[in-house]
Formats: C-alpha cells, structure tokens, sequence
C-alpha cells in the first residue's frame, strides 16, 4: 500500500475531525515526506515504537499518536464543558493537526538495525520535535501548529506555548508516565 494511503486509513477517524480540508491533507503529507525521508515503507508505520527510552510493551509510534491526539481532545472538550466562561479559544483543527504532527520527526530520529531499533544518526544530531517542527514549517503549516510540534517535550520549557501546544504536552506525558513508571518498577497496579 502506498504510504499516503495507509496514513490516511491509520488516522482516518482524526483527520476526519479536522474540518480545513487542505490542513487534513497537509497532514497526511507531512507523515508521507517524514516516512519517506526516515526510508519507511508504508508496513513499517504500525511497528514503530513509540520511544527509545523504556520498553513501550508494543506500543507503537501509532497507536501513541493517536491516543496523544485524543486525549488532548478530551482536555480540550472537557474544558469547554466545564468552564462557565472559557477564557481563551481552542482551535480543534490546530490540535488535531499538532497532535497528529506532534511526534512526526520520530521517523528521523528512530532507525531500524540489525538488533531492532535505535536511535538514527539524524536523530543524534536532532531530537524530534526540532527536526518534526523544521517538516511542519517547510511545509508552510502555520507558526501555531509548528510551536506545537517544537515545543511539546523539553524543548518547548520556559517557551511561549499556544493552549494547543499545552494540551498536547500534557496528553504525551500522559500517555508516556506510565509506561516509563511500569519499566522502572515504579507503577503501581
């Protein structure tokens, strides 16, 4: 299957809330550059994990995009439930958007050798969310959804965040805390 395809099947039920057609297919794109630049075939995509750091238990860079990308969106609508007066906007199509982008340069910074996977020369010389926010930007993304992708890990402390930007840095450690916790020993079940 061809690379763009199978990104749009794998996120088909997040694109299709974002209601910018051209930010939809900007999306797909973007992961379909970063793939090809990465040399992942369209069958790599469900077997990448998500991080090298602790055993991700079969976790895959996939299925981490998009539970980051849904649990922003739970914050996201909780929050407008909740607040009798929201005092800032929340733009869906930026968070769905930077959500789906947020880990993109992954397919640079992670490589596939002979013991399994490691960390690609690429991603030693730049961590993903600085070669992830250089894609975004060339591919003329708005700053908005670029400071999403820059500045959802570390890199993004003590910077200026969107509210997006926020939402998703709290759904990536969200998602990333326990399955560190359970690797060291230190989740409790």
């Amino acid at each position: 299957m061809e690379l763009r395809a199978k990104i749009g099947e794998l996120f088909a039920g997040q694109l299709g809330k974002i209601k910018d057609l051209h930010l939809r297919e900007k999306v797909v794109e973007i992961w379909a550059k970063a793939a090809q630049k990465g040399g992942w075939k369209a069958d790599d995509l469900e077997k990448i994990p998500f991080t090298l750091l602790v055993d991700t238990k079969g976790i895959s860079l996939i299925d981490h995009t998009i539970a980051v990308t849904e649990g922003a969106l739970g914050l996201a609508n909780s929050m407008r439930e909740q607040y009798e007066v929201m005092p800032f906007e929340i733009n869906y199509d930026w968070l769905i958007a930077g959500g789906l982008l947020h880990d993109v340069g992954k397919l640079l910074e992670i490589e596939r050798g002979e013991e399994g996977y490691r960390r690609s020369r690429y991603g030693r010389c730049a961590r993903h969310p600085i070669s992830g926010a250089i894609i975004v930007a060339e591919a003329g993304l708005t700053e908005e959804v670029v400071n999403i992708v820059a500045c959802h890990s570390k890199e993004g402390e003590g910077r200026p965040k969107r509210v997006e930007t926020v939402l998703i840095h709290h759904a990536d450690f969200a998602t990333f805390e326990p399955i560190s916790m359970l690797d060291k020993g230190l989740l409790i079940l």
